[in-house]
């Protein structure tokens, strides 16, 4: 069950390859995003150091939140990935220019996971290209609609 979908990365870039991963947070974090108070829209993925980051990502605290937390709504948090899916990770971003970008986060077994995607950069061409298959499929489906009736 999907929470939040980054619609902007599929946008921006072409998604090759797509990974599960957990997410480091805390409880505060976790009352907040099953509120749906979650941003991924100007989210990254960074390999430091044989690990993967979530940048960007922006969860507001509840109002009810407790008051010796002090909540950092775009603190890194820490992505959860095997140790050969970051290796293949590492090799792809800096030898072939793929960048990480986080797709969507969901539940899985109650546990709240990020997925992850591969890709490579879209230009403005490309950008304009898939806005216009998908115009010519929307007036295919009109059409389609008008003619059962």
């Amino acid at each position: 069950m999907s929470i939040v979908d980054n619609r902007k990365a599929f946008h921006d870039y072409f998604i090759e390859e797509r990974f599960e991963a957990g997410v480091v947070l805390e409880g505060w974090e976790v009352k907040s995003i099953r509120a749906g108070r979650v941003q991924l829209k100007e989210a990254y993925v960074i390999v430091r150091k044989g690990e993967v980051f979530l940048f960007g990502s922006h969860i507001s605290a509840l109002p009810t939140a407790s008051t010796h937390v002090n909540p950092d709504p775009v603190r890194t948090r820490k992505l959860l990935l095997k140790k050969e899916e970051i290796k293949k990770l590492i090799g792809k971003v800096e030898r072939a220019g793929y960048t990480l970008v986080p797709l969507n986060l969901h539940y899985q077994r109650g546990r709240i996971k990020c997925e992850v995607g591969l890709a490579k950069g879209k230009k403005q061409h490309d950008k304009r290209d898939t806005e216009r298959k998908r115009d010519i499929d929307r007036e295919i489906q009109s059409a389609m609609k008008q003619n059962r009736r």
